[in-house]
């Protein structure tokens, strides 16, 4: 059996996970993509040891921050692990659909995509020629470097039929907005009195402008408050407004792309929202 956890950051995803790994001995792999980064930890609301309950997590703190781990580097080691634990249940737990996506649908990439970058090594012929390639109908000036390089990193087969590979089970975790935000605020300020800006400083000073800090959030506000481009204070305001827009994001994503059944999280007994979720698993 393969579960999905899904929904909006800060709704109860990692402590479902684990409960239901315990009930249905699984294994957990994460899908979201800043936690796959070694010491992203307070910013990206890792779970912590503790947490895990003896519960085997994969694909957490798996590269450096330096490392630029792209979604086609996630449908392999995933795609490897779904192989290799074939005869387990597993449970995903995250909130990036997209690597949810490339893990269990149709989700395919040519070759020239697979490291998502700038193709720095290349000429602007050899990227027009690799865009032809890719589809001779296309009609991108040979000079006009970034539209060829975005052309060449999207998916291939974009509007192409998109249907699962995996027989799994796509469990949401939702509140009522307000509820959400408030939750969403609250966890941005135990993040500072967690020690979030003295982690972004430890880590800034070994990445430097990686992408994984450039765009994570949480880091890149921080980081522009080292840069004195904003306060402190606004650095924290700016965090809880781009994880409200998120949170947005996700259920739009959720909600349109994958076959979700949602369950109001009960905040005041928890215990209730396990047990509404596994009645609807062992039906």
């Amino acid at each position: 059996m393969i579960i999905a956890v899904v929904g909006p950051t800060a709704v109860g995803k990692t402590k479902l996970s684990v409960e239901l790994a315990k009930k249905y001995n699984a294994i957990i792999i994460n899908a979201d993509s800043t936690q796959v980064y070694k010491g992203m930890d307070i910013g990206t609301a890792k779970v912590l040891e503790e947490e895990k309950e003896g519960v085997e997590h994969l694909l957490f703190d798996i590269v450096d921050i330096t490392t630029n781990y792209t979604v086609f580097d996630y449908q392999r080691d995933v795609r490897e692990l779904l192989a290799k634990y074939h005869n387990r249940n597993i449970i995903f737990v995250g909130g990036t659909g997209l690597y949810l996506k490339a893990a269990l649908y149709n989700y395919e990439f040519l070759e020239e995509e697979v490291s998502a970058c700038n193709f720095e090594d290349k000429t602007n012929e050899e990227l027009y020629e690799l865009a032809l390639k890719k589809d001779p109908n296309m009609n991108i000036h040979v000079n006009n470097r970034k539209r060829l390089v975005r052309f060449l990193n999207k998916k291939s087969g974009e509007n192409a039929p998109c249907y699962p590979l995996y027989d799994a089970i796509f469990v949401g975790l939702t509140t009522e907005r307000a509820r959400l935000y408030e939750r969403i605020d609250k966890r941005c300020d135990e993040m500072f009195a967690s020690g979030l800006v003295e982690e972004v400083r430890g880590l800034y000073k070994e990445g430097l402008e990686s992408k994984a800090l450039a765009t994570a959030i949480g880091y890149k506000e921080i980081i522009s408050y080292f840069k004195g481009e904003i306060t402190l204070e606004e650095a924290r305001e700016l965090i809880k407004k781009n994880c409200r827009h998120y949170a947005k994001r996700q259920y739009t994503w959720f909600k349109n792309q994958m076959p979700v059944t949602w369950f109001q999280v009960n905040f005041d007994d928890f215990n209730k929202t396990i047990d509404d979720v596994e009645k609807f698993l062992d039906s």
